[in-house]
């Protein structure tokens, strides 16, 4: 060994030359190709492995989400179902969204809808419920517009019908489309399967209405045109009594429906047809009509047998006497059943001999045995009146002797109208009093303001006539005319005290003594202060006219005010006069002293003439400036 074989590499020698060794191994390493070497030593080369990864890349799918795509189900458990749908990955379906097919298995294919590629573990999530949902919409829609007959499974019953699983979608079945006929039972198709046509779909709401009566209507519509054109008026056939309304009842005649109205059904009258029939029960009717067109067909019961009529009593006439029953009544009378299906009309007028208005409840109810007089019979029309006040007297027979003009009575009022009151003297004896014929000296603008209805007023009978059933009646004279003695009273210029009742645009009325009233224009109501006066005042009043004939007096106030001005006047100028003529007769005194005066007195004597004669001067043309002024 030589010397420079012994040498051993220091530390930092040993530190170069280490990294350069390791790099040299891994690039030998990088350079090596792992693809080329499988892990059972087979290799591919490039080409060959982009060709295999092509081919794995068809066999996937694309994978959308919220997209329904068909899978296969490769495994099963208790909580879960396994979903192969060509992904790079299987989905996971919930178990509980195959309730409703139990008898799933591996190797079943079922629709399913992508809610996730992936969740936060990776896992691709489908549902099943909601691809059938989405599916069972699209069924049903088109089943709609198909008018497709589809199969369903009813559930349950629920108001007004029943629920229905149709494509996994919950549908109403109306009770009324379950069949032709009513249904009164619906429990009895729980838990079945029928067969539907869907009949209206609201999105908005995601309802479906299904309906199992329209499969068999068209059937049912060929069958009603055949047995329709068999059909005769007259012809009876037997039927089921299918459903029974207020107003009458429907007839199964094997195939197609006939109604009898309840008018048809007897020939007494009845409240409801539940008295005749029942469900069910079959019966003969006979055809009374059809409608080809509508499909409608009118039947009778009560025309199989003898019309009662026909039955009625030959020796039966007008005036006879015969019971019967209040079957009903209206305002305008009752009508009694003689015997079933013969009735007589009361008219109201024919209750009573009274002529004030009254109803026929007034006098009967509904189910009141009566006796009645028959007013007319016609047999061939089928009609009868009758009436119950003919078995009482005509309170009108004996109306002249018992209601003699002139004589006194009291009566009840009924009724008022504007030119008068309606009273009733008794039962039947109706009477009208003229509004004029009320008061001599009050004037009654309308009835109401002198009596009310139902109370009592004496009446004198003033006219009869029998003929027409008419009383004229009167009130006032009851007492004598007080106007004779008015007349005497009220005469021209003369002065009463009277009050004030009601003012108008003319004038007012004026309450007199006596209880007469009068009349003072509007002029003829100013007071001395020159204002005019007022209801109410208390005043004196002159009259100024009186008529007997017309029953008017007519009075003034303002006149006995100018009266007393003028006699006021009057009075001022009397006593100027009486003063003129003293001082006339002392100037002639004084003249006739003056001339036997002596000269030595003349200057005293002529200074007292001179004073007289200014004085009577003065005086004069006071008169004078005084009657100028008047």
């Amino acid at each position: 060994m030589s010397e420079n074989e012994n040498v051993q590499p220091t530390m930092e020698e040993q530190t170069v030359t280490a990294p350069v060794a390791q790099r040299n191994h891994i690039e030998e390493h990088e350079a090596f190709d792992w693809d080329a070497t499988s892990k059972k030593g087979d290799s591919y080369s490039k080409k060959e492995r982009e060709e295999l990864e092509s081919v794995y890349e068809k066999t996937l799918k694309s994978v959308i989400s919220s997209e329904t795509i068909m899978g296969k189900v490769v495994g099963k458990n208790n909580k879960e179902v396994v979903v192969n749908i060509g992904f790079k990955s299987d989905g996971v379906v919930q178990l509980s969204e195959f309730r409703y097919n139990p008898d799933l298995k591996i190797g079943d294919m079922v629709e399913v809808f992508v809610e996730s590629q992936e969740d936060k573990s990776g896992q691709l999530i489908l549902s099943h419920k909601t691809a059938r949902s989405m599916k069972s919409w699209e069924r049903v829609s088109a089943a709609l517009e198909n008018d497709e007959i589809i199969t369903g499974f009813v559930k349950c019953r629920t108001k007004g019908g029943l629920i229905a699983d149709v494509f996994g979608i919950e549908a109403f079945l109306p009770g009324s489309q379950i069949d032709v006929k009513p249904i009164r039972d619906y429990d009895q198709f729980v838990g079945k399967t029928m067969e539907f046509k869907v009949v209206k779909i609201n999105n908005e709401f995601k309802n479906v209405v299904v309906s199992h009566k329209a499969l068999i209507e068209a059937e049912l519509e060929q069958q009603k045109k055949e047995i329709i054109s068999r059909l005769e008026k007259g012809q009876v056939l037997e039927g089921t009594v299918k459903n029974i309304t207020s107003y009458g009842v429907f007839i199964d005649l094997g195939g197609v429906d006939g109604l009898i109205h309840i008018t048809d059904l007897s020939w007494g009258r009845i409240n409801h047809p539940e008295e005749v029939v029942k469900l069910d029960e079959k019966i003969n009717v006979v055809i009374l009509d059809f409608d080809n067109e509508k499909k409608r067909i009118a039947l009778g019961l009560k025309q199989l047998s003898a019309h009662p009529w026909d039955g009625l009593q030959t020796e039966l006439a007008v005036g006879d006497k015969i019971k019967g029953k209040v079957v009903v009544i209206a305002d305008y009378g009752a009508f009694v059943e003689i015997q079933p299906g013969v009735e007589g009309l009361i008219h109201v007028s024919e209750m009573s001999w009274s002529q004030h208005l009254r109803t026929a409840h007034d006098f009967l109810k509904v189910g009141q045995e009566i006796e009645a007089v028959i007013l007319t019979l016609d047999r061939e029309e089928r009609k009868m009146s009758l009436g119950i006040k003919q078995l009482t007297t005509d309170p009108w027979a004996d109306v002249i002797n018992k209601y003699a003009k002139g004589t006194k009575h009291t009566a009840t009022v009924r009724h008022f109208t504007n030119f008068g009151i309606f009273v009733e003297l008794e039962e039947g004896i109706d009477g009208l009093i003229h509004i004029s014929d009320l008061s001599w000296s009050k004037k009654v603008k309308h009835p109401s303001e002198f009596t009310k209805v139902g109370e009592k007023i004496d009446v004198v009978v003033l006219d009869i006539d029998g003929e027409n059933r008419r009383l004229s009646l009167g009130h006032k004279q009851i007492e004598e005319n007080p106007w004779d003695i008015f007349e005497t009273i009220f005469n021209i210029d003369s002065v009463h005290q009277g009050t004030i009742i009601s003012v108008m645009d003319k004038g007012a009325i004026i309450s007199m003594p006596y209880g007469v009233e009068a009349f003072c224009p509007t002029r003829h109501m100013i007071k001395e202060n020159g204002k005019p006066a007022k209801v109410e005042e208390v005043l004196d009043f002159k009259v100024l006219e009186f008529s007997k004939e017309l029953k008017k007096i007519i009075v003034s106030h303002t006149r006995l005010v100018e009266d007393a001005v003028n006699a006021g006047k009057a009075a001022a100028n009397e006593g100027k006069k009486s003063e003129e003529e003293a001082t006339k007769k002392t100037v002639k005194k004084m003249k006739d002293s003056i001339e036997k005066t002596t000269l030595g007195d003349m200057d005293v004597l002529s200074n007292l003439k001179t004073d007289l004669e200014a004085t009577e001067k003065k005086s004069a043309d006071a008169y004078k400036e005084e009657n100028k002024s008047e």
